[in-house]
């Protein structure tokens, strides 16, 4: 009985450990490669299926054993262990754990004893076959370690370095490394709470503790009432979790409309030359005035008429990077661009007026050209030219949330050589199972789309110029996409 004993995770928690995506895991039990129970897999399962696994090469001990070493490193102290309170609490927590598991194992000795006594009194041959079998059982299962003793163990060494946070009532999970506050731990899985300045002052991150323990690691000018003290509400963006275990009520954004219009004054950081036509514009906003969006949204962007010599200036671009680094935007500016209403101020940027620590004014977000909400369906993504700056933003969201079980880029150039970021794409398509990626003519695109049979199953995100996404828009719907499923992006 003590060899079939098994520690039991959750999905979360086991992808984890292995370091694969959660929809990998779902994807293995629905194909019924893995067993499952009520949403949990087995530690010996996983261990099995996954013998390969090498804990001294995973990151996750590699992380257990970069604190070993380098313990009283200020910089690890302060980013990667918990803090002490924090290291205390989930120790207590899993020595009662401990307690509790040997306490049961007592009372099953004690049975064992009791059984082997009353059984040497029964004088029947069956007898002493019944107690050959419980002594060598007993000592099979003292003499090596139960199926996923390694797994079990590595579990035990992570609840300890960080903790899991499960979100109500929208059921999304995620993870707080080290000392890291909740907001900047949530952002950075690809979810969408509620906040403001970030700093403890606005009090729009408040969240509600469902069960376990959060603490504050920064100070907060906030106040919270009485009622909201008696229902153990926090501030996200100041408490980080003192348990290994968390579960929040929160309020998330599920659709641009939850997105309020903001207007913040960032600073440029840098302004980059991708290749001859793109430059990548980096702005910085305030740690106190941060800008919410939805990955693949667009904002507008200002100049004053001193920067810009003469008039203000202001052009509409999409974000091209994630929200889950709210505080750095990124933009990509094509020279080749036919907008007119961009035309000044992209001059501007080209020119070399815009320089880094320039002021540059952002309005929005605008635009619903974002990921489908819990939806699991294959994503496709089809970029032209510089249509690939939402489809960014939406990639590495996708992948922050696990969003989908497959992931296809499609990233097709009016011109040789047109794929600005081609490294960081092929980074995706090795780093990531289940994501693949093709660089194409605009002219060839439509061939190779209607060569995928699995198009009318997926979620299909198509950007770039509007006279160029129109008619092969027209062409997937003919293809068999649902209308509902297709999602266009005209720059």
């Amino acid at each position: 009985m003590l060899a079939t004993m098994s520690q039991w995770l959750t999905l979360s928690r086991a992808a984890h450990l292995l370091g694969i995506s959660r929809v990998a895991l779902q994807k293995r039990i629905r194909e019924g490669d893995l067993p499952s129970f009520d949403g949990m897999v087995a530690a010996d399962d996983l261990q099995r299926d996954w013998p390969q696994l090498d804990l001294d090469a995973s990151g996750s001990f590699e992380k257990t054993r970069a604190i070993r070493e380098d313990a009283f490193a200020r910089r690890l102290r302060e980013r990667v262990l918990p803090t002490q309170e924090a290291l205390a609490q989930r120790l207590f927590v899993q020595g009662q754990e401990l307690a509790e598991l040997q306490r049961t194992l007592t009372r099953y000795h004690e049975l064992f004893e009791t059984l082997q006594t009353r059984l040497a009194a029964v004088p029947v041959p069956a007898a002493d076959e019944l107690m050959q079998l419980l002594d060598e059982g007993l000592a099979q299962a003292l003499a090596a370690p139960a199926p996923g003793h390694d797994v079990a163990a590595l579990d035990a060494m992570l609840r300890v370095m960080s903790a899991h946070i499960t979100v109500k009532p929208s059921g999304h999970e995620f993870f707080v490394e080290g000392s890291e506050t909740l907001l900047k731990a949530a952002l950075r899985a690809g979810l969408t709470p509620n906040y403001g300045c970030g700093n403890g002052n606005c009090g729009l991150c408040k969240a509600r503790v469902v069960a376990g323990e959060a603490r504050a690691v920064a100070p907060s000018d906030y106040r919270f009432s009485e009622a909201e003290k008696a229902q153990n509400h926090v501030l996200m963006c100041v408490c980080t979790a003192l348990s290994s275990d968390l579960v929040l009520e929160v309020l998330e954004a599920g659709a641009p409309g939850d997105i309020p219009e903001q207007r913040v004054v960032a600073k440029v950081r840098s302004v980059d030359v991708l290749n001859d036509d793109v430059l990548r514009l980096h702005l910085q906003t305030p740690r106190s005035n941060r800008l919410r969006f939805l990955a693949g949204q667009r904002v507008t962007l200002g100049v004053s008429a001193d920067l810009a010599g003469g008039s203000d200036l202001h052009a509409e671009y999409p974000v091209a990077s994630c929200p889950c680094d709210d505080r750095n935007l990124i933009f990509h500016l094509c020279r080749t661009d036919r907008r007119a209403a961009s035309a000044d101020f992209r001059q501007c940027v080209f020119d070399g007026r815009i320089k880094a620590g320039d002021e540059v004014s952002v309005w929005g977000p605008w635009g619903s050209f974002v990921l489908e909400h819990d939806s699991a369906r294959p994503l496709v993504f089809i970029a032209i030219d510089d249509g690939f700056a939402p489809v960014n933003s939406l990639i590495e969201h996708a992948i922050a949330v696990d969003a989908a079980e497959s992931i296809s880029l499609y990233w097709a150039s009016s011109q040789p050589g047109g794929q600005y970021l081609p490294n960081q794409c092929r980074a995706w398509n090795e780093a990531l199972d289940e994501f693949s990626y093709l660089a194409l003519a605009v002219d060839e695109l439509q061939a190779v789309l209607a060569a995928n049979a699995a198009l009318p199953t997926s979620d299909v995100y198509l950007a770039g110029a509007i006279d160029a996404v129109e008619p092969l828009a027209a062409a997937l719907l003919a293809a068999g996409v649902p209308p509902e499923q297709l999602h266009v992006e005209g720059l």
